[in-house]
């Protein structure tokens, strides 16, 4: 039996009932007008960032990075409270350019990039983080053909990794980016390329709650990038050195110590200052920004009792949030912060396990755990929903109809 998530406080209740952006998810369900949905909430969000921008040393670019959460409407809010984005398609690159970035101040990065991709990243005048000598060939070509000076940064495979990432993205064999000790070799030949050098992309890994071990990749990429700028052929104008701020999702996890992170950024700062004045920091975060400002909602179908134990079935499930029913990732399942939304704080409570609809036993979002006891009509509530939720799943597994979206 898993035991029930402590109480998640960033939302409030008002008569047992959730609320975000000041209206309660009965209310909130009626508007949307139907089951499933992912909601997400302006003003945690916008609190976000304004922590971040409180705590962080000042000169530090905060960047987006689309993938988290590319619902429009999200990325369109958030345009005028980063200093830039970053994606990793062209679809995503079509959003970030609706919402009216300046394009130098968006990035496009992710191995495999089309040459449809190229021609429009080069077109819009976006920065391309190059993740192979390949494609930089690519991209100089293109830009011959369209007339006009790539904009680029070297995304560098370092030999080192980011310790206790939920994802390791970097250190030994990767596909992304380049080996550090292969980039000497490709700066030369870039710089007789008509290349436009920005600078380096190094990403570590994701979702990472130790602010000592974010603290140490944070110096090892700027170190880095200062040594391999060396072989550059222009000065260092950018460097991004990813995010991997993680946020808590099970029980026991505690949340990233931001003001340690932002202790050891500002020493890692003045080491760049010192040697690099002209250079911008970006920090890549996604999400952190993101994650605890959404919910996923789905409704109660039916209960069922099967050898002793409770199932509650739902309208949603592992199609709609596959990171929530432990299948994006996890080597071992562990529940996602779940609650009956509108039973949050009276009535029984029993052990249940939450599933969706699918034919198939993949489908659970919640095993063993203690909730408020749950009738027909009532709202389950997966926390934590706010990034690779929607998008990160199999919408079209076994033709259900997808989830909707809203921004409250």
């Amino acid at each position: 039996m898993t035991p029930s998530h402590a109480e998640l406080r960033q939302f409030p209740v008002l008569d047992d009932c959730l609320q975000l952006g000041g209206i309660t998810l009965t209310r909130l369900a009626e508007r949307v007008g139907r089951t499933p949905f992912y909601a997400y909430e302006r003003q945690h969000i916008q609190s976000r960032i304004a922590l971040l921008r409180e705590l962080l040393p000042p000169g530090l670019h905060l960047h987006y990075a689309i993938k988290a959460n590319p619902m429009p409407a999200l990325v369109q809010m958030m345009a005028p409270m980063v200093d830039g984005f970053d994606v990793a398609s062209g679809g995503e690159l079509k959003t970030a350019l609706d919402t009216g970035m300046p394009p130098a101040r968006i990035s496009f990065a992710g191995p495999g990039k089309s040459n449809a991709e190229l021609r429009s990243a080069v077109a819009a005048g976006v920065v391309l983080h190059l993740e192979s000598e390949d494609e930089m060939e690519r991209a100089a070509r293109v830009g011959e053909l369209l007339g006009i000076a790539p904009r680029v940064a070297v995304r560098v495979n370092p030999e080192f990794e980011l310790k206790y990432a939920g994802m390791k993205m970097a250190g030994g064999a990767r596909q992304f980016g380049v080996d550090a000790e292969r980039v000497p070799a490709m700066l030369r030949k870039l710089g007789r390329l008509e290349l436009d050098f920005f600078g380096f992309h190094l990403f570590c890994g994701a979702q990472n709650l130790s602010a000592k071990a974010i603290g140490e990749a944070q110096r090892l990429c700027v170190e880095l990038g200062l040594r391999l700028a060396h072989h550059a052929p222009a000065p260092l104008r950018l460097l991004n050195i990813g995010g991997g701020f993680g946020v808590p999702y099970f029980p026991g996890e505690r949340a990233l110590d931001l003001r340690a992170v932002a202790d050891g950024l500002r020493a890692t700062m003045q080491t760049l200052c010192a040697a690099a004045p002209e250079t911008q920091l970006v920090l890549e975060l996604g999400r952190y920004l993101v994650a605890e400002g959404g919910i996923y909602v789905c409704r109660v179908l039916e209960r069922k009792l099967s050898h002793g134990q409770v199932f509650v079935i739902t309208d949603g499930g592992l199609h709609h949030h596959l990171a929530a029913s432990g299948n994006f990732g996890q080597v071992i399942r562990k529940n996602y912060p779940v609650a009956i939304g509108n039973r949050m704080q009276a009535g029984p409570r029993e052990v249940a396990t939450v599933v969706g609809p699918l034919c198939t036993p993949l489908d659970l979002l919640a095993d063993s755990m203690e909730l408020a006891r749950a009738e027909p009509g009532d709202y389950v509530v997966v926390f934590q929903s706010g990034a690779y939720g929607l998008t990160a799943s199999p919408t079209a597994f076994l033709g259900h109809p997808p989830p909707l979206e809203v921004l409250v």
